[in-house]
């Protein structure tokens, strides 16, 4: 018996692999995890593309409840489906080492993500930095992580993603303009000159899906774009080779 992590990628149910659909067709049980991120499609529309039933499984059940899929997988083939890819959250990790600590066989099918697709963006992969998330404010009055991890990238020309926060089970997903905000009232507070209304930046919508968004611009600028439906991301470049330049400014 296995458990199956496999990644659905970033816009529709046809996204999946071949190897991930035919596994989802042919496993016990099928369970969706959709806190960590947002389908793009209605979960009405995946089930009736995979033919199956799909347990949703909220972040409870992703957390607390792993011990329960561990356990059914020792008797059952088991489909635990990710929106992206399988690894790109540490929930999912935290599920596979639970498996193998308790002898279960794990299967992980990989699939597109976001740290995959930026490179839409025109800059170069192996030259971003440090990844990090912005939260909303309201939870974390005092936040500085996305401010210093920026910082840190800037020190060594690299580029940084920030990955914006979502609250599935309240449909409150941040924007790119709520993001910007976010790092200025950073800003205010330490005043270490790490961002400003010129600072470029790269606003992206609904990568990986047929009306994504990409606009390259200053914060000032950005801020004053409406990127429409979620999920946004923020990266903010380092020092660009003029390869790159030459990509990104086709987003201006």
């Amino acid at each position: 018996m296995t458990l199956y992590i496999i990644g659905l990628g970033l816009n529709g149910p046809e996204d999946i692999t071949v190897k991930g659909l035919e596994l989802v067709k042919s496993c016990d049980e099928v369970y969706l995890e959709r806190y960590t991120s947002l389908l793009q499609c209605s979960f009405h529309d995946l089930a009736k593309f995979y033919d199956r039933e799909i347990t949703l499984a909220d972040r409870n059940t992703s957390e607390q409840g792993m011990e329960k899929i561990v356990a059914q997988a020792k008797t059952e083939n088991v489909a635990f489906l990710v929106i992206g890819d399988p690894f790109s959250a540490t929930t999912h990790t935290a599920l596979f080492k639970i498996a193998k600590d308790e002898g279960v066989k794990v299967d992980v099918i990989h699939n597109a993500s976001i740290l995959t697709a930026i490179g839409q963006t025109g800059l170069q992969l192996y030259k971003f930095g440090k990844t990090t998330s912005i939260p909303f404010l309201d939870d974390f009055p005092q936040l500085e992580t996305p401010y210093r991890i920026l910082q840190q990238n800037q020190k060594i020309g690299a580029h940084t993603l920030l990955l914006l926060d979502i609250k599935v089970e309240q449909e409150r997903f941040m924007t790119v303009k709520q993001a910007i905000e976010v790092m200025e009232d950073i800003e205010s507070r330490v005043s270490e000159n790490v961002i400003s209304d010129d600072t470029f930046a790269i606003g992206c919508a609904r990568l990986g899906c047929s009306d994504f968004k990409i606009i390259s611009g200053t914060l000032k600028q950005l801020k004053e774009v409406d990127f429409g439906k979620p999920l946004h991301s923020l990266i903010i470049p380092g020092k660009m080779h003029f390869s790159e330049e030459e990509i990104v400014d086709m987003w201006k």
